[in-house]
């Protein structure tokens, strides 16, 4: 049977309470420097220096210096000693934010106000981007109120329709992550439609593969199960009813959706219906890249800060 979260884990079994031990255990890390990608709306600037306030980070904020001058003096938010970058375009900005983390200036990129296909445009550029090995991809750590500890979902914003070798990442971009923020061994969900392997089902057949692959080695680090429907990755009650035994299901701590729009409409509605909080950050690049909403509460943009410190302390040098 798969460990849970150890009671020092940052991230424990308490609903609506998981993004507090998360801040507290990245506040205990030293600050790390991040590139910020035109920060030239209210909320991108605020963000940056919430996150500041916070000890999270210690930001440069790359753009037009003029323009993020004046938009801190209108926001009344203080400067000073924070560096600035001073490029004159949005485009321009993700290519400077992107080249301070190739050059190991900074320790993550931050998406201010500009699209984040043009963030990410810079940073999978083949020759001066921040690609790796591994496939990039995205996870929303969720605190949804009516499930008992925080739970992963991946990959709702980035890779549109992910072959098996693609998922293959992605499953391993997120049992890192996992690990990062404290569970030893992260229970993984493959979802699909049901919970039976059906050939015309293809979400089922690559959730099967995907299992083999961990038992071997292929995917390391995690416990996975699947196919498994929504209801028994999430409800131990469904699983008991329907008759599957597994260390996975009812208890999911990651649930890995069969495509983009079937895990947006995901991560979504439990947003909006059922009052959960989602704090994203892109895996698999070479740091990494906080992605922010203009809609994001302080508290979830905080949280997608505190999972880059987390992420990002492996790559520092030893002080």
């Amino acid at each position: 049977m798969p460990s849970v979260p150890p009671a020092t884990s940052p991230i424990d079994e308490h609903a609506h309470g998981g993004y507090e031990r998360l801040l507290r255990a990245a506040q205990a890390l030293p600050p790390i420097r991040v590139a910020v990608a035109h920060p030239c709306s209210r909320e991108a600037l605020e963000a940056a220096i919430e996150a500041r306030d916070a000890d999270l980070i210690v930001p440069v904020l790359v753009g037009p210096r003029a323009r993020i001058d004046a938009l801190a003096v209108e926001a009344g938010l203080s400067l000073d000693g924070v560096e600035r970058v001073d490029v004159e375009h949005s485009h321009a900005a993700a290519a400077a934010a992107v080249a301070l983390a190739r050059e190991c200036k900074v320790d993550a990129v931050m998406k201010g106000s500009l699209h984040t296909d043009e963030l990410l445009h810079a940073a999978l550029d083949r020759e001066n981007g921040l690609r790796t090995a591994r496939r990039v991809s995205h996870a929303f750590l969720m605190d949804v109120p009516m499930y008992p500890r925080p739970m992963l979902i991946t990959d709702a914003a980035v890779n549109i329709a992910p072959t098996l070798a693609e998922k293959a990442d992605i499953v391993q971009n997120a049992i890192d992550l996992m690990h990062r923020v404290g569970y030893e061994r992260p229970r993984v969900a493959i979802l699909s439609a049901v919970e039976t392997v059906n050939p015309a089902i293809a979400s089922t057949v690559e959730a099967a593969a995907l299992c083999k692959m961990a038992d071997r080695g292929q995917i390391t680090g995690g416990v996975l199960d699947g196919p498994l429907a929504f209801d028994n990755a999430v409800s131990e009650e469904a699983a008991r009813i329907k008759g599957i035994d597994s260390p996975v299901a009812g208890r999911a701590d990651v649930l890995v959706v069969p495509d983009l729009e079937s895990g947006n409409m995901l991560y979504k509605q439990l947003v909006y219906l059922a009052g959960a909080d989602a704090a994203g950050v892109v895996l698999g690049a070479r740091v990494p890249i906080i992605l922010t909403s203009r809609a994001d509460s302080v508290r979830i943009r905080l949280a997608s800060c505190a999972l880059a410190v987390l992420l990002a302390q492996p790559r520092r040098p030893a002080s």
